[in-house]
């Protein structure tokens, strides 16, 4: 064997072995499912400490979730949301502007969406709708976006000096990895929902979403409401990081009621039930493909007012 072969076969050698524990350090770091089911009940349990925390306190917290297309806001806002009470943890995705709303103050639809005492705001995307995609699609005029840009520091720390607590988490995803997840839902039935037109387009522009998140970073990265990265290639591992973090970034002590006694219950005083003839009851399916038969009930049919008794 030449030199120059034995030296490439040596390289060669080394380059795989240098795969080979990239892969195992990267197996290490994924978390296994029962570890991560494991920790993130222990941590829906802190999440529901915090929310008792947030309305016997009376504070004002807003969240916003930022971040490229496929990087896992949604996850990490429905495990967040999975236990608790959405009458005091409530969930923010606006969707498209209505021709009204485009004539408005740019930051007035969000206003109403803010916090009273007692009460957490999770934004499933904000007002940095106008730093990103409106940006990058020439959606805004250049001037609405420089203008988005002086203002947003100063009406983020109005929001601040009027008590509000503001968290702002930025997921990161590499190109490969959001590529993968698009495939994903491409694939996926019940999640094709999730891909539009307009994601599609991101991919395309990856740079450009690129140098307009630099730009928002610079102007908006503020003291009183700093941006926090989440590394989100590892779902899981991302969810994990930002609720502790949502944890630690607002101090709590535990709230949870304590469990309430249960009297015996009252003995039945003579009621009569009506006879189940006089109710309509879903039926029991015992075919899987049933619900492709579409039957559907005179009092369920559009147009028809409400069936048996019209009122």
């Amino acid at each position: 064997m030449s030199k120059k072969k034995k030296h490439d076969s040596e390289r060669d050698k080394e380059e795989s072995k240098t795969v080979e524990k990239n892969v195992d350090l990267e197996k290490k770091r994924k978390l296994s499912e029962k570890d991560y089911l494991k920790e993130m009940s222990l941590l829906q349990i802190e999440l529901v400490k915090l929310q008792e925390w947030v309305k016997e306190k009376g504070l004002k917290v807003v969240v916003i979730f930022e971040g490229r297309d496929a990087a896992g806001k949604g996850g990490v806002i429905k495990r967040i949301m999975e236990r608790l009470n959405p009458r005091i943890v409530k969930v923010v995705a606006l969707g498209t502007p209505t021709e009204r709303e485009k004539t408005q103050w740019y930051f007035q639809r969000y206003v109403p969406h803010l916090p009273a005492a007692g009460e957490m705001v999770l934004f499933d995307r904000s007002w940095y709708n106008r730093a990103g995609v409106e940006h990058v699609m020439r959606f805004c005029t250049t001037d609405e976006y420089r203008e988005f840009l002086r203002a947003c520091p100063e009406f983020e720390r109005t929001l601040v000096r009027s008590g509000i607590i503001l968290l702002k988490y930025w997921f990161s995803v590499n190109d490969e990895i959001q590529e993968k997840r698009f495939q994903d839902r491409i694939k996926d039935p019940t999640k094709r929902w999730k891909l539009s037109p307009m994601d599609v387009e991101s991919r395309n522009r990856w740079e450009d979403y690129s140098r307009a998140k630099d730009a928002m970073f610079a102007h908006t990265d503020i003291k009183q409401a700093p941006w926090f990265v989440v590394v989100a290639d590892d779902k899981k591992r991302a969810r994990i990081n930002c609720i502790k973090h949502l944890l630690h970034a607002i101090p709590y002590e535990d709230l949870t009621p304590k469990p309430m006694p249960l009297p015996p219950r009252v003995k039945s005083q003579g009621y009569v039930r009506p006879p189940i003839t006089d109710q309509t009851f879903v039926p029991e399916f015992d075919d899987k493909d049933a619900y492709k038969k579409r039957t559907v009930p005179v009092l369920m049919q559009p147009g028809l007012g409400l069936g048996k008794e019209e009122s």
